[in-house]
């Protein structure tokens, strides 16, 4: 087992090569929640995630011959780059595995760092099982993401800031896809406070600690928006800390994290990937467990494709009623299209699209169906515009 001195030890050996993040009070999160929320800015690091801390304690530690041999990881991104900085940083060869799902913009980031950087299988796992082969035929460190010590007691120094900004936490949420950040975590954090509770958050997709921990059978998906904890098997040495001294363990669903990643971006103005949003997403899905509690959230990181970030704020403007899509139809004469833009425009949206449909309906031949997608402020509002357009004599209704 990890001991507080092994974490206060990597601590010494990170001043100075990783940022202290702030740790700061979200007064907007703590009225949306009911409890007092505070955000360790993670993803602020200089390769947008708490992995860097892991990466380089154990890296600082390689004597002459291992750093003249080179490294090897695998990761979906964020420890690839993490090693691949501090590797550069030291002047040692780094060769990251990574799996083909990982996000463009994590593989070119951590080629940027000037790893080699080769994509192999379609999980976790497999990128392991290849790059342990590679290091034994190559000579290579093999570096792993969390089932190592020394990884471990470098992410556990996030919990040591921690508590140094804000000591009177009563509640640390922390997303588990390994459990290294965890196992770190817990590891100071009981140290240093033994009454504190400490809450591991894991996808409904990828929950192999949740299952290992509390003996379920939840099955495991294939893809996930939190691809930084999509971990198929769970480190051995985090899951003996986890069991030890983390007090529950919760699930989240898609829908959870990308509401915290748009709320956090429109709150707080800082974008996070889908692990770095999960332990808000536990919060809001669970408001009874964190209610009037003292609650430490880690925005463990930030790198998240654009892509998918774009489908992600427009599906969150779907759920909270800000994009709407109406149906809408008429009889087909002239000035029916004309009638229904400007009844949506007198009631206060905006019209992004518009589909005018003849042929593809049970409509009768002399009818036409509209369908418009709409901006609006909400809810309510989208029942307003529907509300107008049935009072001039239109058939309307919202599709979901």
């Amino acid at each position: 087992m990890l001991s507080l001195s092994d974490i206060e030890l990597a601590a010494q050996r990170l001043q100075g090569q990783v940022l202290r993040t702030p740790c700061v009070a979200s007064r907007t999160l703590s009225e949306i929640t009911g409890a007092q929320v505070f955000l360790k800015f993670e993803n602020l690091q200089f390769t947008a995630s708490f992995k860097e801390r892991g990466a380089c304690n154990k890296l600082v530690q390689l004597s002459n011959a291992e750093r003249a041999r080179g490294v090897i990881a695998m990761s979906a991104g964020n420890h690839a780059q993490g090693v691949a900085y501090h590797a550069q940083r030291l002047g040692v060869r780094a060769v990251i595995v990574m799996p083909l799902f990982t996000p463009g913009v994590k593989v070119e980031r951590t080629r940027g760092f000037g790893a080699e950087v080769v994509l192999h299988g379609s999980s976790l796992d497999e990128a392991r099982s290849h790059a342990l082969a590679l290091a034994q035929q190559q000579g290579l460190v093999f570096v792993h993401p969390y089932d190592d010590p020394e990884i471990v007691a470098g992410q556990g120094t996030v919990a040591l800031e921690m508590l140094a900004d804000v000591p009177d936490l009563d509640t640390l949420v922390v997303a588990i896809g390994g459990g290294g950040l965890m196992g770190g975590m817990a590891t100071a954090a009981k140290a240093l406070r033994p009454d504190i509770t400490l809450i591991g958050v894991q996808t409904t997709r990828f929950p192999a600690m949740f299952n290992a921990i509390k003996g379920t059978h939840h099955p495991q998906g294939s893809s996930s928006i939190a691809e930084g904890i999509a971990v198929g098997t769970p480190g051995q040495l985090p899951q003996a800390i986890i069991r030890d001294k983390v007090n529950d363990l919760l699930l989240v669903d898609e829908g959870d994290i990308e509401q915290a990643i748009v709320m956090l971006l429109e709150v707080e103005k800082t974008l996070v990937e889908g692990a770095g949003a999960a332990g808000l997403a536990a919060v809001l899905k669970y408001p009874a467990q964190f209610q009037g509690k003292r609650v430490g959230l880690v925005l463990c990181g930030g790198n998240i494709d654009p892509l998918l970030l774009a489908a992600i704020i427009e599906r969150g403007m779907v759920r909270a009623g800000r994009l709407a899509r109406l149906r809408v139809s008429a009889r087909d004469v002239p000035g029916t299209l004309a009638t229904i833009t400007a009844t949506v425009a007198q009631a206060g949206a905006n019209i992004n699209e518009v589909h005018h449909q003849r042929a593809f309906t049970t409509l009768a031949a002399q009818n036409v169906e509209v369908e418009l997608v709409i901006q609006t402020r909400g809810h309510q509002h989208v029942d307003d515009v529907v509300s107008a357009l049935l009072a001039v004599g239109l058939s309307a209704e919202l599709v979901r």
